[in-house]
Order: C-alpha cells, then structure tokens, then sequence
C-alpha cells in the first residue's frame, strides 16, 4: 500500500490517539491513521506537534520534513531502526568494495542519463545523439565525469529558454521549484534506505564529510527527471517566474504517487524507490549484480 504524504501550511495542534493522528485547525478537527503516512511535511512556525505523535510516525517508518521561513526543506526526520535485520545489512554495507561501489555508480548514472534523455525527447526537439553515446560510455565510477557533461547539455536544453537559467541551489527560477521537488524527492529515498536496513550516510559516490544523505543523493540520481518532468508540467500549465505557493507546492507534493516503471511493471514512485533500496542491498550482501532502477 503506498503511504499518504501530508502537508502542513497553516497553524496547526498535531497529537495522537489511539494510533491516530489528530490534527487541530483553527475550525475543525480531523483524524488520520498513523500506519498510512509516509512524509509529513511542516511548513508554518506555529506548528505544535507533540513527542507522542513523533515517535509514532517514526515507528511506522515516516519521514518528518521541516520548513524554513521562505517554505523550503530545511530538515529530515527518520527511525534510527528500520530493519528487523539492521545489523547484518550495515555490515553488508560498510563491507562492500570498492570495485562493487564504483560498478553501482556507473549504473546509476547511466539510469539518469537515460532518463534525462526521455525527458529532453518528451519537452525539448533538441539533437539528443551525444547524450545517448556519453550513456554508453559511462566506464566503472564514471572517470570520464559523464554525469556531468550529460548535466550540463540537459539543463541548456531543457531550460535553456528560461531568462539566466543555470541550475544552482539558490539560482532563479525554476530553482525553486526543482529544489523543492528534490527535497522531498530525498526524504522519499532516506525513508526507503532505513527501511531496507542501509546507512543513509554512506554512499558509494558521494562522500561530502557534512552530508548526513550521501547514500540517499547517490541513489536519487535516476529518480531526478521525475521531478523535472513534474516541473515541465507545471511550466506548460502555469508559465514562468512562478513561486512556491500553496498551488504549485500541491503540485509537487504528488511526486511519491507518480506512475514510474521499474522491472517492466508500473508502480507509485514511493513504492519503486523501495525496490530500488531493496535491490541496492541485494547487491551489497552479493545476491545480485544490478540496482534496480525505473525507466521513463
């Protein structure tokens, strides 16, 4: 069953009560069960949630996402135990090679290139030949930094008509929106990596000493074009220079519940990024060769 994502944008009383959570409005009170939440996002100051209702959603395995003053994703909740057999897949995990982290990187950015090619296909008529072969191309831990050529033509194309586009943390617009929709996007991955018993920190690319989600941005990479492709969509309806408001963040907020395909069969993206995490550690403790990654 796919978890529900709840957003909070208003003053709201969050606690609970027989395994519900109870949400207090201004004029209402509503209810929802604790075991069908997957993210809650906080987005207002005055949000009162209580410790009760906290170490319920993470017993259930919930990320808990917190907001600053301009609503962007600050902060990230998760169980420290995720997996009845934690032990054993950490040190499956810390124990994997380097020759085996380096393969699983070279995967995943040829899953990524690819799906930033759908999606130039998709949005863009732009020649997309040079893009297909740097996917071929893409050897053991990616020496050739093919992710980032690959990068640089997707964005120039893909946005390339956006007034002073480029794609940077705290660039103009559509920034924010991407921003936005990757946060949520790596709450989603974190979540499924605890719940398959993996170190979120650890990844097999990134390895920033300051990054708590190394793991989690690593295994992202191929989900991003979904998140693209959700902002393409919002362009098209809405046009240019748009902010966060409470419209376009519902926009966003669909990303766990996109159709994605992953091993030829369609599923909710929060349930393909399990399958994914699954597989990951699959390889890690030697039962099988390849992450398993969707395909747009």
């Amino acid at each position: 069953m796919i978890k529900k994502t709840l957003y909070f944008g208003n003053p709201a009383y969050l606690s609970l009560k027989d395994k519900q959570l109870v949400i207090k409005l201004r004029d209402q009170e509503v209810t929802k069960p604790i075991e069908d939440i997957g993210v809650i996002v906080l987005d207002n100051r005055q949000i009162t949630i209580t410790s009760g209702v906290i170490d319920a959603l993470l017993e259930n395995n919930c990320a808990i996402i917190t907001c600053d003053k301009r609503s962007m994703p600050t902060g990230l909740m998760l169980p420290l135990c995720g997996n009845t057999t934690q032990n054993e897949r950490f040190r499956h995990q810390i124990e994997a090679s380097l020759p085996l982290k380096k393969k699983l990187w070279q995967q995943t950015i040829q899953a990524k290139i690819n799906n930033q090619i759908a999606i130039l296909k998709e949005y863009k008529e732009c020649e997309i030949g040079c893009m297909e072969s740097w996917a071929k191309s893409v050897r053991s831990g990616d020496p050739d930094n093919f992710e980032a050529r690959a990068a640089y033509y997707y964005w120039q194309n893909l946005f390339g008509d956006i007034d002073d586009f480029a794609r940077e943390r705290y660039g103009s617009f559509p920034n924010n929106l991407l921003n936005y929709g990757y946060a949520i996007l790596r709450a989603i991955v974190a979540r499924a990596l605890v719940s398959s018993g993996l170190l979120p920190t650890l990844g097999i690319h990134h390895h920033n000493r300051y990054n708590a989600y190394c793991l989690a941005d690593d295994i992202m990479e191929p989900y991003r074009p979904y998140v693209d492709k959700v902002v393409c969509e919002i362009i098209n309806e809405f046009g240019v220079g748009l902010e966060l408001t409470k419209e376009i963040k519902t926009k966003l907020l669909t990303i766990p519940t996109i159709d994605v395909v992953i091993n030829e069969k369609k599923s909710p993206l929060m349930i393909a990024v399990s399958q994914t995490t699954a597989s990951l550690y699959q390889c890690f403790s030697g039962e099988l060769r390849k992450i398993a990654y969707p395909t747009l």
